[in-house]
């Protein structure tokens, strides 16, 4: 039997009636939750953040633009990925969809075991997109903060990591955690206010400073 560990949230826009009802009830048979239903391109932004859906399925019928349209709006008001559904394989929209973020594409909407890996396969992709984009964004505020105690002691790049390190291990905190405290001192300090106290005082203040 094909199905998923875990029911899931999904929601369905676009499609004309009967392509929507068979798209529906794929769904339900796979053991997932259809919500928002009759969402179109004037309500889909307000009903995605109403109904927080896990995944979302996007009927890409005649009209491709309206689709494209759809697909933007779940993105930037949803933090789930987007599943497009196609009647035939066009790999111009594809490719513009993919700009815009959907994760997966299936053309048989019909088959369970297709719409089930491609939910599987989109949410794999999401997660492990969003890992990325938080490692690359841990990585940018520890690059910052280095710059930051470089500049401030005349440290060279290793010197500072270190400084990092020491404070993390000192703290028991992690490094990324650290430098984003080096940052908000540092934005406290180019404001003119009074800095917080980083648990042992302000980290911008190490005892080089006396």
């Amino acid at each position: 039997m094909v199905g998923s560990s875990r029911k899931l949230r999904v929601l369905v826009v676009d499609g004309v009636s009967e392509r929507l009802r068979e798209v529906t009830m794929t769904v339900t048979s796979l053991g997932h939750e259809v919500v928002g239903e009759g969402a179109d391109l004037a309500s889909v932004g307000r009903v995605t953040v109403a109904t927080l859906p896990d995944v979302a399925l996007v009927i890409v019928g005649e009209n491709s633009e309206q689709a494209l349209e759809l697909i933007r709006t779940i993105v930037r008001e949803s933090a789930c990925p987007v599943i497009a559904i196609l009647d035939v394989q066009d790999r111009a929209f594809i490719d513009q969809a993919a700009r815009l973020g959907i994760f997966s594409y299936i053309a048989h909407a019909g088959d369970l075991e297709e719409m089930q890996s491609a939910i599987d396969i989109a949410l794999e992709r999401f997660a492990e997109y969003h890992a990325l984009e938080g490692a690359f964004g841990r990585r940018a505020v520890t690059e910052r903060a280095k710059g930051i105690l470089m500049e401030r002691h005349s440290l060279d790049e290793q010197q500072a990591f270190h400084l990092l390190r020491d404070q993390a291990r000192r703290t028991n905190r992690k490094i990324a955690d650290v430098a984003e405290s080096v940052l908000a001192s540092h934005r406290l300090l180019s404001s003119g206010k009074e800095p917080t106290p980083l648990d042992e005082g302000s980290f911008l203040r190490t005892d080089e400073d006396g």
